[in-house]
């Protein structure tokens, strides 16, 4: 299946009352009910909430009446890190604010950074940006879905997700030398090419990632259990999705089909050929098939940036920048100098500030920086989906039933990753 109505028809087909439908119809049975408000917490420290986030639930017996997100509870002030360190240090520390989309953030930094200083980028290096954003966008969306239906009782999801997302971390390994955390993304380019037979291990993965997403579909797609905890389940629209700033896969589910890599294309996203996933309801079920047919679409990508790989260097010329050569080093005084500088010191970046948008899995990844014509940054903020789209979420559960709660907070965030930095 490659588009999100082909999965609505195949779950349309699965008859059945709905589960809100069956419940309201057994309350009036019942009779009156009291007004009486029961105050629930979940968090920080539940499983769903992954010890960063606390909800205060307001529940009119099994209703959701209200909910009050509250954060904080394992901040890192990676920002403030970022700026105490020049700006080829600080890269290691933004990709930490997301253990899902290291590279995304490392992305993102690069690119103001690059802004600011005017640096145009190889393009085999762009070529290679993209591959590795792909392949790190279908790592977490495999997170997601392995997650999400774990907390669905689909246990056996979450071995099939991750078995693959454990290939997508050898590859990263092949190319970077690190599973997580890579640093693979430099300002200028990346730190190196990629190794031989890193391609083809690359497109073994491409031509067999499509069929391990058709069976994904085939057991959850027409799982009862499942549909009832995803079909016509929290629906909101684009309009209020809007209104909240929200982005990525939540608003293209609404029927919005808002992508930075169609809309502000970088790194050469506009040299590629694909389709952007958006969905019809903005219910939970068309949130799960447009991440399905994201991980289809990030393959084709990967595909065309294989066969269109150009040649040529894979980092900067700009010696300013640029770490010199390895060879160099063991003939040139002046390269040994140059390195040393580059490392205790960094370069110096122009005064101005840059605001630099990209598409992660969660949604509009930004950063904002900050220069004062310094080594360092004079300010560094991150612009993180997953703190914006968590404001979406009690406008989603109101009026909805508990049961939904954990199933609906799964479709936000797989970890809520970067809500405390």
């Amino acid at each position: 299946m490659s588009s999100v109505s082909e999965y609505r028809k195949q779950e349309e087909s699965v008859t059945m009352a709905p589960l809100h439908e069956q419940v309201a119809s057994q309350v009036e049975e019942v009779g009156e009910r009291s007004e009486e408000l029961l105050t629930l917490n979940m968090g920080p420290h539940h499983p769903a909430t992954h010890g960063v986030l606390r909800l205060l639930i307001s529940l009119d017996g099994e209703v959701v009446r209200d909910i009050k997100p509250i954060v904080g509870y394992v901040h890192t002030g990676i920002e403030k890190t970022a700026e105490d360190k020049s700006y080829w240090k600080a890269i290691p520390v933004v990709e930490r604010m997301d253990y899902l989309a290291y590279y995304f953030n490392a992305q993102a930094f690069c690119g103001a950074t690059e802004a600011l200083l005017g640096l145009e980028v190889p393009r085999r290096a762009q070529y290679l940006r993209v591959i590795h954003l792909e392949l790190n966008r279908i790592m977490s969306h495999l997170v997601w879905l392995g997650t999400s239906a774990l907390d669905l009782g689909a246990m056996s999801m979450f071995w099939y997700g991750f078995r693959e997302k454990e290939t997508v971390l050898d590859l990263f390994e092949m190319s970077s030398g690190q599973r997580m955390h890579t640093r693979y993304f430099q300002v200028g380019g990346v730190i190196e090419d990629i190794p031989s037979g890193f391609e083809q291990k690359v497109r073994d993965f491409c031509a067999l990632m499509p069929t391990r997403v058709d069976q994904y579909s085939d057991l959850l797609a027409r799982n009862e259990i499942v549909l009832r905890r995803l079909r016509h389940v929290c629906p909101l629209d684009a309009e209020t999705l809007l209104s909240l700033g929200v982005t990525g896969p939540l608003l293209r589910a609404a029927g919005n089909a808002w992508d930075l890599r169609k809309a502000m294309p970088y790194s050469c996203y506009d040299e590629f050929d694909f389709a952007i996933a958006v969905g019809t309801e903005g219910d939970n079920y068309d949130r799960f098939a447009v991440r399905l047919v994201e991980i289809k679409e990030s393959v084709k990508i990967i595909e065309q940036a294989l066969d269109g790989l150009p040649e040529g260097a894979w980092m900067t010329p700009d010696r300013k920048v640029a770490l010199p050569p390895r060879h160099e080093l063991a003939t040139s005084m002046e390269a040994v100098i140059h390195q040393f500088k580059l490392v205790t010191e960094g370069f110096r970046v122009p005064p101005g500030e840059v605001y630099f948008p990209i598409e992660s899995p969660r949604g509009e990844l930004g950063c904002y920086v900050r220069s004062d014509g310094s080594s360092k940054p004079a300010r560094v903020h991150m612009r993180d989906p997953s703190f914006v789209n968590l404001q979406a979420f009690a406008a989603m559960c109101k009026d909805a039933y508990i049961a939904d709660l954990i199933a609906t907070l799964a479709m936000l965030d797989p970890i809520l990753g970067g809500i405390d930095r």
